[in-house]
């Protein structure tokens, strides 16, 4: 039958007249009929196969028919299986009786009852698709139980992703609330200053010599938060893989001469310097505006968490690829931080006092990654850290394939 597994009955005579008759008989498409002539060819197939029913002759050469129902008994493997025999000798020598002492379901005496015998072999075919189809629900069950187990923890991981986000969403809120609330009322109480200094006539106050350091507060504070309007924006670019990459040819090396130089007041600011050391020019092709973006992110974050030391700039670079290290002279970072730190909207241990949306890393490894190359930092825990930027010389004007991966990468993933 289709999709039902077939039953197999072994019938087993020492004269292959009588097996044939007997297949004959009984055979049917639910079922599968197998012959031994011997009692040693019929334990050979009881023990490569599951029958359903064993037909023994009594009278054999060799091993009798009462002898191998003696052993498939005395076999864990064979001791359910249902015996019927058959003989030609006459009743007077109680045949029958020895059968069912030997444990068989029934006697049946040559020449055979054509009806009774397919009936019996019905019955035990009909007990074994039974016995098939129990074990088929069985393992279906138990099938079941798995896939909802794995359900049921997919449910649990997702239900603790969620809980996580959400709890993500409103740190999220509220950090750009606080981030934004700052330069926000800056801005504010300067201006209520200077209205209150209009209302009074004091024109003084505002005179030009004093334009230029208000005008330098208010850029300030408004480039505070254009800056964190930038990443927010650079988030969403990175994971919907719109992010724009432009390579083009330009030297890192006055690159990052220009960037130490812009930062050298603020680095100041934090009590700190930053040293470029030496190299020779490293012509390349990548968005210059990103790899910018991604050596101020590193710079500046070496400068927050640096604790006033000084910052080392280390290029090594060879005919494939160049290797910018950003060193700091911190406390280090903890080798949970290495892997949590470059997921968005977390920052390292100890970063409670540091402002930031914790934006930076997550999207300058996303820039690296969308040139092709990498971002990691090394840190033992205690003593400084250094970030690695690694790219490679000429970066791809293709760059859809690995804006696609920066965009799959930049998904919210749960922290290690």
């Amino acid at each position: 039958m289709k999709d039902q597994a077939l039953s197999k009955v072994l019938i087993v005579d020492d004269l292959a007249d009588n097996l044939q008759a007997l297949d004959a008989l009984i055979r049917d498409e639910q079922r599968m009929i197998f012959h031994a002539a011997s009692g040693e060819q019929a334990l050979q197939l009881l023990l490569e196969h599951e029958f359903a029913l064993a037909i023994l002759d009594v009278q054999m050469p060799g091993m009798d028919g009462f002898e191998l129902a003696e052993l498939m008994r005395g076999t864990e493997r064979t001791r359910h299986i249902p015996i019927v025999f058959t003989s030609a000798a006459g009743r007077e020598l109680n045949y029958a009786f020895k059968g069912y002492e030997t444990g068989a379901v029934d006697f049946l005496y040559k020449p055979l009852d054509s009806d009774a015998v397919r009936s019996k072999v019905n019955v035990f075919v009909a007990l074994d698709q039974q016995r098939h189809e129990v074990r088929r629900q069985v393992a279906a069950l138990e099938e079941s139980r798995k896939e909802q187990q794995v359900l049921l923890e997919q449910l649990r991981a997702t239900q603790g992703e969620l809980q996580r986000s959400l709890r993500m969403r409103d740190d999220f809120m509220s950090l750009v609330a606080h981030e934004l609330r700052t330069p926000l009322n800056t801005l504010f109480l300067e201006s209520q200053m200077r209205m209150l200094q209009l209302q009074r006539g004091n024109v003084e106050a505002l005179g030009p010599e004093r334009l230029p350091a208000m005008i330098a507060r208010d850029q300030r504070q408004i480039q505070s938060m254009i800056r964190l309007i930038d990443d927010m924006l650079d988030v969403s670019r990175i994971r919907s893989g719109s992010l724009s990459i432009r390579p083009t040819d330009f030297e890192l090396m006055a690159l990052l001469k220009r960037v130490v130089s812009d930062l050298a007041l603020q680095a100041s600011g934090y009590g700190a310097t930053i040293t470029l050391h030496p190299h020779g020019p490293v012509e390349g092709r990548w968005d210059e505006f990103r790899i910018e973006q991604v050596v101020v992110n590193l710079l500046t974050n070496a400068l927050r968490y640096g604790n006033g030391k000084p910052v080392d700039i280390v290029v090594e670079a060879d005919a494939q690829q160049v290797r910018v290290d950003v060193i700091d002279a911190g406390k280090g970072i903890s080798e949970a931080d290495q892997r949590r730190i470059f997921e968005p909207f977390e920052r390292g241990a100890g970063s409670g006092e540091v402002k930031g949306l914790g934006l930076g890393l997550a999207i300058s490894r996303q820039l690296a990654e969308a040139h092709g190359g990498r971002l990691f930092v090394t840190s033992d825990g205690h003593t400084g850290s250094i970030f690695s930027l690694v790219l490679p010389l000429f970066a791809s004007d293709d760059i859809s394939a690995n804006n696609a991966a920066a965009a799959e990468a930049a998904s919210y993933r749960p922290a290690q």
